[in-house]
């Protein structure tokens, strides 16, 4: 089977596990320590606070924000539900946009329209590890004052004119799951420049505490969204790979777009100059006269496996029925959702593997 992606783990791993486990101390001690130093040098930023998942680096930023019940965030309506789940989790309202279809990322043109006076903040995703217009999103937040939550789930080691993603807004969100392109098995990362905001982070992380005049105190009602020691040292062991891993993936992206080239009903992602896509996921749109579901059933009985890249959240159950929101406020986003197709795309794999998976999606195609 050619998966979508497999996690490039080894020895050196174990070997670090080993060292956490012979310590004792097994939860937030001197790897997390590393790791926070690391991603906050590679990334730009001043700080960095390592979390238990993607989803709690996104709910901790929008407490530490003070976004509260009444408050409205605008965020894509393409993307991992997590994303607007966590607006939900703090009691705003997600004002959902469309995406730009030749990125996957929110159309920019369209958010100023759904700003009003209790919209706080825009989420912006870097869906599939490219990078969203953040020039425009940068306008728009000083123009109405609103904070830059960059989801980069995806997008570890993602640039925007030569700028790490996650650097750019406000606060930057990092997923460490097995899909990203380098995993603690569960776990995430915050960064930020403002001081205030890392505090209250590191406060809201560890059930609120803080130290107040040398002793320890419960000084806000906060979470248990500590990452483990053990899933740190993974991590340090994994982020020195992370390079490597990157440039071999978009090496094998550049494969996929040469062998994609001219096969009519499907349409490869866009390249933009200005950003150096990481390649988290190969997302491709096939026509809407192929029924996207039946490919992926088919290229599993080749060995390939495949999936639909994100959602449409405003077509999702919980949103479709609170909200009643219309697909024509959505077609991109809902094309996506309905039509696209995320290829394998890994470090295991190989050009013999890209041209395979391509040579059997085009049968598949034209045979119906």
């Amino acid at each position: 089977m050619i998966k979508i992606t497999t996690p490039v783990l080894g020895e050196e791993e174990l070997k670090e596990v080993k060292k956490v486990l012979d310590s004792g101390y097994l939860v937030q001690n001197k790897y997390v320590k590393l790791i926070e130093e690391f991603i906050s040098k590679y990334v730009g930023t001043k700080h960095a606070v390592a979390v238990s998942s993607g989803t709690a680096a996104l709910h901790l930023s929008l407490l530490s924000l003070g976004i509260k019940e009444g408050d409205e965030v605008i965020v894509p309506d393409f993307t991992f539900p997590a994303t607007v789940n966590v607006v939900e989790m703090v009691g705003a309202k997600p004002i959902l946009v469309d995406i730009d279809p030749e990125t996957f990322c929110i159309n920019t043109e369209e958010i100023e329209s759904k700003i009003t006076n209790n919209t706080k903040a825009i989420i912006p995703v870097h869906e599939f590890g490219n990078s969203a217009d953040m020039d425009e999103i940068i306008k728009v937040s000083k123009k109405y004052n609103l904070k830059i939550i960059e989801d980069a789930a995806c997008a570890l080691g993602t640039e925007y004119k030569k700028k790490k993603i996650g650097s750019i807004g406000d606060i930057g969100c990092f997923s460490f799951h097995p899909r990203k392109s380098v995993t603690t098995g569960e776990g995430g990362i915050i960064t930020t420049n403002d001081p205030e905001i890392y505090e209250k982070l590191q406060i809201l992380r560890n059930h609120g505490i803080s130290k107040v005049e040398g002793k320890v105190d419960f000084v806000l009602p906060g979470y248990n969204y500590r990452l483990t020691d053990i899933q740190a040292a993974i991590g340090i062991v994994q982020l020195k790979k992370l390079e490597e891993i990157i440039d071999k993936k978009i090496n094998l992206a550049e494969i996929y777009n040469r062998e994609l080239k001219n096969i009519d009903k499907i349409r490869a992602p866009k390249y933009q100059e200005e950003v150096r896509h990481t390649y988290q996921t190969y997302h491709v749109i096939l026509s809407e006269s192929i029924n996207r579901d039946e490919v992926i059933k088919e290229l599993k009985k080749n060995e390939i496996e495949s999936n639909y890249g994100a959602y449409a959240i405003h077509a999702l159950k919980y949103y479709r029925e609170k909200y009643k929101l219309d697909d024509s406020e959505f077609e991109n986003s809902l094309k996506a959702y309905n039509q696209g197709l995320a290829l394998p795309l890994s470090y295991e794999m190989d050009e013999k593997d890209v041209i395979f998976v391509v040579k059997k999606l085009k049968e598949i195609i034209q045979k119906g």
